[in-house]
């Protein structure tokens, strides 16, 4: 590799100039992009790393860029109406001219600076560039302020080179890749300083040999300020398998039972959990952490009626989850134990093999929240809870229609199967509770606290990117708040 490919851009700055007018088109169409509905109003260079020089053919840019937007009123609290503001990682291929094949990865042809005259694409789809990320991790290092680090033991002592790559194209907020059905790539689109559970918890499963999750083989992180942010990690790919929320769908186009899986799906988590509990401090929750806990709850709540109309004739009834949480604590109910969970566990969160073995992967949390608190123990209810809710959605969705949909999203719900997500959620918490050995509907009062609370997520959720959506989760609130009058 060139002395120019093994250190920082020369003139980053210009770069920067160069691809701005470019980025504040392309970035706001993309799937992973958080900061859609407020314009760009311009870029601040964290760091570029010339993977490629842009002079080779092709050239492969590692950018860090924060974008200034401004904020929607209320804005955060600050001396900066545009701060803060979000970081992401950029790869940018350059080439003279782009051969056919990568016409959809197009970002646009450059006019000025000192890219002028070249075109510049998403370099992910290029094989070429893929091919370069998987040889980096391959080998471990320092590339301008990247680093490249390989577990040690088994997990990351066989990565083959020449594994053909190809992107995986159900994107959220991060982007795959996928190496010759060998490994899969996540790479972190905004990325935060600090430790990054879904490489914190995976490695501390690993420790436990919890064979539920992939290990990590490889990761990239770049240095930071204070922190380091990791932007990418390897881990073996389950081939063949099929989501939790893909299978649910089949199974309900069929008319089909799905108890069975959900109970597998229950047996799992309790396993993730206990390992979890084993490989990381667990703290007990007295009278004043629970009060705390049901205030976020509550507070989210308020937050989210002010952003969501139709969520605010429930919110007096929803509001008496929290209370009940907080009134337990205050009255010496039983002690809650948090520990560290997955954070955002659904349908879509669990793989499973053609052996029929359930594999549990995504450990981010909702990346939304901030990361200190993505880092908190939690009570293992919430993971719970969001299975829960997911066994709901499932049943009021109908499986797609053939053809293509828009942004490759599934269709609006159409249609409700009640006794399907009893069965589901029943069969759950038993199989919860084969490993666990205490069922979680045994503790009523912490499971609808966290149920609402994922619930007034949803909706704050769909009502900002899936309009269409927003009736699965107030059906779920008004039946909550029903309950909560009985």
């Amino acid at each position: 590799m060139s002395e120019a490919a093994t250190r920082p851009s020369a003139n980053p700055g210009a770069l920067l100039a160069s691809l701005d007018p470019l980025l504040r088109g392309w970035l706001p169409r993309q799937r992973w992009f958080a900061g859609k509905g407020r314009p760009v109003t311009g870029f601040d260079l964290v760091a570029a790393t010339e993977l490629l020089p842009p002079g080779a053919e092709p050239g492969l840019l590692h950018l860090l860029v924060r974008v200034r937007q401004p904020w929607a009123h209320p804005a955060p609290t600050t001396t900066d109406h545009e701060l803060p503001s979000d970081c992401y990682q950029l790869l940018i291929g350059v080439r003279a001219e782009l051969p056919p094949r990568l016409a959809p990865a197009l970002i646009g042809h450059v006019t000025d600076g000192a890219l002028a005259g070249r075109t510049v694409y998403e370099a992910l789809h290029d094989p070429r560039l893929a091919t370069l990320l998987l040889e980096r991790l391959r080998q471990p290092g320092r590339l301008g302020v990247l680093r490249f680090a390989r577990a040690e033991g088994p997990s990351g002592a066989d990565i083959p080179s020449g594994l053909a790559p190809r992107t995986l194209g159900a994107e959220q907020s991060n982007s795959s890749l996928v190496y010759g059905d060998t490994f899969i790539l996540k790479l972190f689109r905004r990325v935060v300083p600090g430790v990054n559970p879904d490489l914190e918890l995976p490695l501390a499963l690993a420790r436990r040999d919890c064979r539920r999750v992939p290990p990590p083989a490889a990761w990239m992180t770049a240095d930071g300020a204070d922190e380091p942010l990791v932007l990418g990690v390897l881990q073996p790919y389950v081939a063949g398998a099929t989501d939790g929320w893909e299978l649910a769908l089949q199974v309900l186009a069929k008319g089909e039972d799905f108890s069975g899986e959900a109970r597998a799906l229950g047996r799992a988590t309790a396993e993730v959990h206990a390992a979890l509990a084993a490989a990381l401090p667990t703290v007990t929750l007295g009278r004043a952490q629970v009060e705390l806990l049901a205030r976020g709850m509550t507070d989210r709540l308020e937050a989210a009626a002010r952003a969501v109309p139709a969520l605010r004739p429930y919110a007096p009834a929803l509001r008496t989850a929290y209370q009940a949480l907080a009134d337990l604590a205050s009255e010496g109910g039983t002690a809650l134990t948090a520990q560290r969970v997955h954070g955002d566990l659904h349908l879509g969160q669990f793989l499973r093999a053609p052996s029929g073995r359930w594999t549990l992967i995504d450990f981010e949390g909702e990346p939304a929240r901030p990361l200190a608190e993505r880092r908190m123990p939690q009570p293992p209810a919430r993971d719970i809870a969001g299975m829960l809710r997911s066994f709901d959605y499932a049943a009021r969705s109908v499986p797609p229609a053939p053809g293509p949909h828009p942004a490759g999203e599934t269709p609006p719900p159409s249609r409700w199967s009640p006794e399907w997500a009893d069965n589901c959620r029943a069969a759950y918490c038993a199989g919860y509770a084969d490993v666990d050995g205490h069922d979680p509907r045994t503790s009523p009062v912490l499971l609808r606290a966290h149920e609402t609370d994922k619930a007034v997520y949803e909706a704050v959720y769909e009502a900002r990117h899936r309009p269409d959506w927003l009736p699965v989760p107030l059906a779920a609130l008004d039946q909550l708040a029903s309950d909560a009058s009985l």
